[in-house]
């Protein structure tokens, strides 16, 4: 587990500049959104996304999240079917807030530009790349 500022960004998922998480599962890409951005969002209320079984595009939007102060999209960090959407988000998409890299997952993938895709990722293990990218994350959003 890799800490910077506070923040967890465990090592064995890879992390999309805009704000998501990949996690590869034998073959599959479970993606959810991470630790810093779920904090600096506040609760979220509110989660509409693509249905399972649709094809989307990496850098797309999957969908959009919402907290009483901020709505903002979810940029999918890979191309390729949804297979499964995290069914718990909709009745309680601050999920997301309490265990971002657990149970508040946001989506499953099938993907098809995997290896391609991945090394446009930040790897959990490189920290020095987690730190400089938080960094410029941070002072964008004035926190």
């Amino acid at each position: 587990m890799v800490k910077i500022e506070g923040h967890d960004f465990p090592d064995d998922l890879y992390y999309h500049r805009d704000h998501m998480w990949v996690r590869l599962e034998g073959g599959k890409a479970r993606v959810g959104y991470n630790q810093w951005a779920s904090e600096a969002s506040g609760k979220l209320v509110s989660i509409k996304t693509r249905p399972a079984g649709r094809t989307v595009k990496a850098g797309k939007t999957l969908g959009s999240i919402e907290s009483g102060k901020w709505v903002g999209s979810l940029k999918i960090p890979l191309t390729g079917t949804i297979v499964e959407i995290n069914p718990g988000l909709s009745d309680k998409p601050s999920l997301i807030n309490e265990a971002p890299y657990g149970d508040g997952w946001v989506a499953l993938l099938e993907p098809e530009n995997l290896d391609a895709e991945l090394k446009e990722l930040i790897p959990g293990s490189d920290k020095a790349a987690l730190e400089v990218w938080l960094k410029e994350e941070i002072e964008k959003a004035g926190v």
